[in-house]
């Protein structure tokens, strides 16, 4: 990684795309693309393509807003009371402490671009990818809120 200072106040963090392995995560494939180390704890950026259609169940993220771009594919969204599609291209933002999920509509599946800020939850992901679902779900819950999340729901196809 290579940090460019611009001016005392500002830095400009350029780290190789995919610089870590492939995740494989129940069913997705995660590629963590920053990391809160790399922006001073700013934010966390990772890709995720999911196995259509689906997604994950219905939670909320305490201390982190949470960005999402459709880079291939649509999903229908939750976020609070409001339900939307979001194709190929558009954007949608989820405020921390708001519950949400994403289902992807297609059978081919899709990927998104998250950007959660502040950074940290994207290390969810390593920490639990050899958890067996749902034989250790309380495992997974306890995890999940060291990372600020709280499953509150299931996925959206079951909703």
């Amino acid at each position: 990684m290579r940090v460019l200072p611009i001016i005392s106040s500002l830095a400009i963090c350029a780290a190789p795309a995919l610089a870590h392995e492939p995740i494989s995560w129940h069913g997705s494939e995660i590629h963590v693309l920053l990391e809160k180390d790399a922006t001073g704890g700013e934010m966390g950026m990772f890709t995720t393509r999911f196995q259509g259609p689906g997604g994950p169940p219905l939670h909320v993220h305490e201390d982190a807003g949470e960005a999402f771009y459709i880079l291939e594919g649509s999903a229908e969204f939750v976020s609070g009371d409001e339900r939307m599609e979001v194709k190929q291209g558009e954007a949608v933002y989820v405020p921390k402490g708001v519950d949400h999920t994403f289902h992807v509509i297609e059978e081919e599946g899709g990927k998104i671009l998250v950007i959660v800020a502040p950074g940290g939850f994207e290390g969810f992901f390593a920490a639990t990818k050899d958890l067996k679902m749902p034989d250790e779900m309380e495992r997974m819950n306890s995890i999940s809120a060291e990372f600020g999340q709280i499953f509150t729901g299931p996925p959206l196809a079951e909703q």
